[in-house]
Parts: structure tokens; sequence; C-alpha cells
């Protein structure tokens, strides 16, 4: 029988202040710091690469549309990367925005490429970033399996990974960033 897998944590599952007993030390930092996670990491390794998985029209995951203010069946422009540090993928990063906002406010979104999306919405003081919400995704949840499969040369694989997102808006265009924190973000100072 085929499992089929759901986005599991809903919206009310992501949380401003995860309890901090649920969350290492040493992973806090990472998790709860609103700057620029790309910033972060670049300080912390003396090569830093964006590697495009993909980037194309799609469904977002229910609670994502749900975010955006879309209908489950509507398409959005998805973003799908891994942020390595000295060739080690430290964080599986999703970004999703409405495709009515690629024009406009967020033209800058669909020629990317493998540039740092941090790195433009950081720099641009127009852009306004809401608060950071962390989750912890686990087995049940189809982001968690594709952060596994794409770090699928571990031999030790964690029953959970935690996440981060946020809302940036320019000119009150939303774009959804999710940022998926791989076991090897811990060998990096915090």
């Amino acid at each position: 029988m085929t499992q089929i897998l759901r986005t599991r944590p809903t919206r009310d599952d992501w949380l401003a202040h995860p309890p901090r007993a649920t969350v290492r030390p040493q992973l806090r930092p990472w998790l709860l710091d609103p700057q620029s996670l790309t910033a972060r990491i670049r300080a912390r390794c003396a090569h830093f690469e964006v590697r495009v998985i993909r980037q194309a029209p799609m469904r977002p995951h229910p609670d994502e549309a749900e975010l955006l203010g879309l209908r489950v069946s509507d398409r959005a422009w998805l973003r799908e990367v891994l942020l390595l540090a000295d060739g080690v993928p430290v964080v599986y990063a999703r970004s999703v925005l409405p495709r009515h906002n690629l024009r406009g406010a967020w033209r800058l979104f669909h020629g990317i490429g493998s540039r740092p999306l941090g790195a433009a919405l950081f720099s641009d003081p127009r852009i306004v970033r809401q608060p950071l919400r962390c989750t912890r995704l686990d087995t049940r949840d189809a982001r968690y399996h594709r952060a596994m499969h794409l770090m699928s040369g571990q031999l030790r694989l964690p029953a959970s990974l935690w996440a981060r997102r946020s809302l940036f808006r320019l000119r009150g265009r939303a774009l959804l960033v999710s940022e998926v924190f791989l076991p090897t973000i811990l060998n990096l100072a915090p």
C-alpha cells in the first residue's frame, strides 16, 4: 500500500518561539536569527554555494497556499535549492511565489538562477520580512522527505528536521521562504 504524504505541520504548528527544551542549543541560533541565513553561512565557511534543485511553476503545499492566500489548485513559482558550505549541503530551502507576483514587484525572482536569494532580499530596503515561524518536520511531511532525499548520502538520517519560514513583502506582494536545517549545519560554528 502506498503512503500518501501530506504536509504536516499545519499553519498552526509553525511557532514563533519553539520550546527551548525541544531545540538543540547549537541549532537555536541558526533557527531564530532573523538576519540573512546566506550571510550567516558565508561568514562560517571558505566557499558558499547555492545549488538549484528545481525552479518551475508547481502547486504549493496546502499550508503554503493558505499562507499566500492561494487555492490549493493554484500554481505558484517554486524554487528549491541546497545551500552548501565548503561543498557540504547544510540547508534545503524552498521559496514559493504566487505566479501573478512574478511580474512587477518580484520579477527578480524569475531570473535569479544560482545566485543567493538571501542577498537580494536583505539588500533591498523596500523588502519587509515578517516574523520567523519554526516547526519540526518529520516523516509525515513531504518537505522532510525531499530534504532526506537530497542528503541521501548520509549514514544516519534523523527522525525529524527543524525548519523555519517567513513571508517577505515587497509593495504588498508576498514571497514565502522556508529553510530546512540539515544535521550538517551543526558542523558550522553557531
